[in-house]
């Protein structure tokens, strides 16, 4: 039905063109006709040849405009509310300053109404930007809009932050490392964590993704999420503002950073070099890690167990229970055993520390014999 009406409309706009057209001709001077009949034919043939071009091109043309409306419609709903808001005061300022700029150029010969049409165009389109682009200062001014102008917290992700306070920005690595939760648990960590809207639907990709692995991790950072937010009810905010006009993720996470003045929490070594080159602090955790890791000095005694060989000849390794590697000269002979070693150095690498050692005792004495001897 509503293809139908819109078809007729069509019809009757390209008709009511094509009489317009008929008209113009006959008073224009290029035709000259005196009989009545003939005249009636100039003003109604264009009409005709209008009227069945408008009804072959009218289901083409009704398809191409409800997809554009679809596709408008969709990208809207997409928006945030303060987002619209903010455009449309622009627009509607921008149009006003056209409407008041345009009544003074119309005056102009010949290009007048030409002009008119432009500054319509430009000023709106300025207007739209700049309103989409300054909209949380824009809803500042008019507080006519009380539930986008701070009060209400669920409508506007600008109004759950607050200038002045500590926030910490996760990104998706961090969130999928899952030592966040533990470590916001036990206090040392002020502030309030803020889950970006574009996180969340990265890592809902992941969790969606065809690889049983990045589904897996997925998955687990979302877990992580949903006990931060039960755990740290308070502290937790999820914001929904998104900056279209950045493709990249890590990039939104700077931007982000910056508008909030917030650090960021974030396990990526590329994103930790490109925020600390914009100004903004950067908290890692695998630094973190690597920091409380204890400290061995040269002489000191451990005990440790040979799992493999090493690389050079002789070698043994082992692990503590942090994860740091211990590679133990002529240690290779001790290869599931656990004994005692003396650290001889120390090496602090970009991918953690190592620490070098050789066994106390130049015997095949496993731990349990020593201390059954001791």
């Amino acid at each position: 039905m509503f293809r139908k009406v819109a078809r007729v409309i069509v019809v009757l706009f390209f008709l009511a063109g094509g009489l317009s057209i008929g008209y113009a001709l006959l008073n224009s001077g290029w035709l000259v006709a005196s009989n009545v009949i003939l005249r009636m034919t100039i003003i109604i043939l264009p009409g005709i040849v209008l009227g069945l071009l408008g009804y072959s091109f009218a289901p083409r043309l009704i398809t191409k405009v409800v997809q554009m409306t679809e596709w408008i419609e969709k990208k809207l709903q997409k928006m945030p509310l303060g987002d619209l808001i903010g455009a449309a005061i622009g627009l509607i300022i921008g149009l006003i300053i056209a409407s008041l700029l345009g009544s003074s150029l119309a005056r102009i010969p010949f290009v007048g109404s030409y002009m008119t049409i432009f500054c319509s165009i430009l000023f709106g389109y300025l207007g739209l930007s700049l309103g989409y682009k300054k909209k949380e200062e824009l809803l500042n001014i008019f507080n006519i809009f009380p539930k986008f102008g701070g009060k209400d917290k669920d409508k506007s992700a600008s109004a759950k932050f607050e200038a002045g306070r500590l926030y910490k920005v996760l990104d998706t690595s961090v969130i999928i490392d899952g030592r966040i939760a533990d470590i916001c648990k036990s206090g040392f960590v002020e502030g309030d964590l803020v889950i970006p809207g574009f996180v969340l639907e990265e890592l809902r990709h992941i969790a969606d993704s065809s690889d049983q692995l990045k589904r897996n991790r997925g998955r687990r950072g979302l877990d992580i999420l949903n006990k931060m937010r039960k755990e740290l009810i308070a502290r937790v905010r999820i914001y929904e503002q998104d900056f279209p006009d950045i493709q990249e993720v890590d990039s939104k996470l700077v931007k982000l950073a910056q508008v909030l003045g917030a650090d960021i929490f974030t396990n990526d070594y590329n994103l930790n070099k490109v925020a600390e080159l914009q100004g903004i602090r950067v908290l890692n955790l695998n630094e973190l890690a690597n920091a409380l890791k204890p400290v061995f000095l040269p002489g000191e005694e451990m005990v440790v167990q040979i799992i493999k060989d090493g690389k050079e000849s002789k070698q043994g390794i082992g692990y503590l229970d942090d994860g740091t590697m211990i590679v133990v000269d002529a240690g290779k002979k001790h290869i599931n055993q656990t004994i005692y070693v003396v650290v001889t150095s120390v090496l602090q690498t970009a991918a953690g520390r190592m620490i070098f050692a050789k066994p106390k005792y130049n015997d095949s004495r496993t731990l349990y014999e020593v201390d059954a001897i001791g």
